[in-house]
């Protein structure tokens, strides 16, 4: 069966076209400027072949009929009609309280998704509209809703809970969810089948422009770094992650901005990009640090700090800890973040092979000496493959 996986926003639509049988990506792809003028797709084939629609996308409904016209296209399609495709993947920010796992969309799933639309304001809507426009425009295909939020859902309340009045917290739903959650999964659970064992303790850091961590013990989540937004955690490359609540509104004042306005920069102007004055991109700052800038190294040490503390909380939670995985862009491909997160760590267990580090492979690379206590892996994260695995799964139980 071919699974299409789609993550859209507001403006933007990426997806692929996955064969669940193999666990074989076909295709994939991206809609731009949805909504706007000069709207485009592109589209690249696993074997190479190309694709490109210069054309305006009003709405999802007409990104969606593009992306169909695309995946059966003869010069650079994957397939020959439509009705190869056996279900619809979603990615959905945010699941609120009301969903634990994914789940088969129905009417009832898209009102609710709609009433925990303002949990998630800059990604919910988009998420919607092409629900909406999927099951407008594919009628009688099985769409599936994996959540970002839901493989944290499992964190007991006295992790996810902050410290406000338990009345305001039942009336807003204002606790810690949690993000990044399809890649959690999947990389915990291919942790999992590395180490072999019954039982584990496991923490995933994945570190991109984006980072999270969370802690998992014998495959469930019990704590994570992000929080009621993906802003709260660790210093990404563009967010700020933890700051003391009364210096946002101290810095409000003195910036002259508003509440909105104050959200905004911290999600886009802080973080690495905010201390180096100088970029968010960790390849950048690397070349910067080699050539004597001191705010890029300061910006990439303060992150690894920030990361490491939370290596060192997390496993005090899980009551030790059995593997520490590295995944995303950064945490699969920086060498230098790795070094700087993993200095120091004896005290835990983890004998670290600095040189192991250096080399850059395909697939799980573990990187720890072969008598460490702790096994410390890069293990690449596949988060549509994770969302199409979801999907197919929940299909067929659904058709018998």
């Amino acid at each position: 069966m071919n699974i299409l996986v789609i993550n859209a926003g507001s403006s933007s639509l990426k997806y692929q076209l996955i064969d669940i049988a193999t666990e074989t990506m076909l295709l994939k792809g991206i809609c731009d400027r949805i909504g706007m003028n000069g709207g485009s797709i592109t589209q690249k084939t696993a074997d190479g072949r190309s694709l490109r629609i210069d054309e305006d996308m009003p709405t999802h409904k007409e990104a969606i009929e593009l992306v169909l016209k695309a995946l059966v296209d003869r010069e650079a399609g994957a397939i020959k009609s439509v009705s190869e495709i056996g279900a619809v993947g979603h990615r959905v920010l945010h699941s609120g309280e009301d969903f634990h796992s994914s789940v088969v969309i129905d009417d009832e799933v898209v009102r609710i998704c709609e009433k925990n639309a303002e949990l998630g304001p800059l990604h919910m809507p988009g998420n919607i509209a092409c629900i909406k426009s999927c099951r407008e425009v594919m009628p009688g295909v099985p769409m599936v809703a994996v959540f970002d939020t839901t493989f944290h859902s499992t964190m007991p309340p006295k992790a996810y809970m902050y410290g406000i009045p338990y009345s305001v917290y039942q009336q807003y739903k204002i606790r810690k969810y949690g993000f990044h959650g399809t890649s959690h999964k999947f990389v915990s659970e291919e942790a999992v089948k590395y180490l072999g064992a019954e039982h584990s303790r496991i923490i995933i850091c994945h570190l991109g422009n984006g980072s999270s961590i969370s802690a998992v013990k014998d495959g469930k989540c019990i704590d994570t770094s992000m929080g009621f937004t993906p802003l709260e955690g660790l210093i990404m490359g563009t967010r700020s992650g933890d700051i003391d609540p009364a210096a946002v509104e101290f810095l409000r004042e003195k910036l002259g901005m508003t509440p909105e306005e104050t959200v905004q920069y911290l999600n886009k102007k802080c973080g690495m990009l905010g201390i180096s004055e100088l970029d968010s991109d960790m390849r950048v700052l690397e070349k910067a640090i080699a050539d004597g800038n001191e705010k890029a190294a300061l910006a990439v040490e303060a992150a690894a700090y920030r990361i490491k503390k939370y290596i060192g909380s997390f496993a005090a939670a899980l009551g030790g800890v059995d593997a520490i995985v590295f995944t995303g862009g950064i945490g699969e491909n920086s060498s230098y973040m790795r070094r700087l997160v993993m200095e120091d760590m004896e005290y835990l267990g983890v004998a670290f092979d600095f040189e192991e580090n250096e080399k850059r492979t395909e697939g799980l690379h573990v990187l720890s000496e072969s008598e460490s206590y702790v096994k410390v892996i890069v293990l690449p994260t596949n988060e549509e493959l994770s969302i199409a695995r979801e999907t197919a799964q929940l299909v067929a139980a659904a058709a018998k």
